[in-house]
């Protein structure tokens, strides 16, 4: 299934999503760049990649946790394509439930929601890490603690965002191409489809299919994003409608 848009149109100008999507891009434009010396050198790139890449150990260690949050403006792109790939279908996401989403928790509360959900999926992640031996032997696969392996990327953040549009948007329509031999495109309701996307997030997460994916960062990000809306987005939605009514 590919989203394509969602049918609930945002009052609100997006201007945080919009704002996160642009960091994103060009952070991985310059990144890419400079990984090819094409515009500053590889040495800058080295060096971007070094100071602002989130690397496990070190948050255990209580070093250098500020890249909890710059490692989510940053998407690999030693692989033109991967990377690409990886950018654009986390864009893509953001651009279509994130507008939502800052229209219910208003702009700076968006900014907040972003960061701690972004925050909440990487220390997930470690743990995930942490205790893969312990889970392995539990359900029988052999998995090992790699604390060395840098992480970067939006979509522990954008996961955040969908937990949110899950639990404050649950029957808004989402156009999705679908291939039933042939490509169609559905509207399909968002809690079918951000319910199927989580339970394969949990079902990648055990059996690490494609490996070198963060998916517990996804579900601790997700669940984060549930938690807010359901703490603080719904309060809010009800108010933000209530003002509206008004006029």
């Amino acid at each position: 299934m590919f989203p394509l848009r969602d049918l609930t149109r945002s009052l609100r100008t997006p201007h945080v999503n919009r704002l996160i999507l642009t960091a994103n891009i060009v952070v991985f434009i310059v990144f890419w760049l400079a990984n090819f010396n094409i515009i500053l050198d590889v040495k800058f790139a080295e060096d971007m990649n070094q100071n602002f890449t989130m690397y496990p150990y070190q948050i255990i260690n209580g070093q250098r946790l500020y890249t909890l949050i710059t490692s989510m403006f940053m998407h690999d792109p030693s692989g033109l394509m991967e990377g690409l790939f990886h950018l654009l279908g986390n864009m893509l996401y953001l651009y279509i439930f994130g507008d939502n989403v800052e229209d219910t928790f208003g702009h700076a509360g968006y900014l907040i929601f972003y960061l701690v959900c972004g925050i909440t999926a990487a220390l997930s992640h470690i743990m995930s890490i942490f205790f893969a031996p312990t889970i392995g032997s539990i359900i029988g696969i052999p998995s090992s603690s790699d604390l060395m392996t840098g992480v970067v990327g939006a979509s522990g953040a954008i996961s955040g965002v969908l937990g949110a549009y899950l639990v404050l948007y649950p029957k808004s329509r989402i156009l999705t191409l679908v291939f039933f031999g042939w490509p169609i495109i559905v509207p399909i309701p968002a809690v079918m489809f951000l319910g199927f996307w989580f339970i394969m997030q949990w079902f990648y997460g055990f059996f690490d299919i494609s490996g070198g994916v963060a998916y517990w960062a996804h579900i601790g990000g997700f669940i984060a994003g549930m938690i807010l809306a359901l703490i603080f987005g719904r309060r809010m939605k009800k108010t933000r409608d209530a003002k509206r009514s008004l006029y």
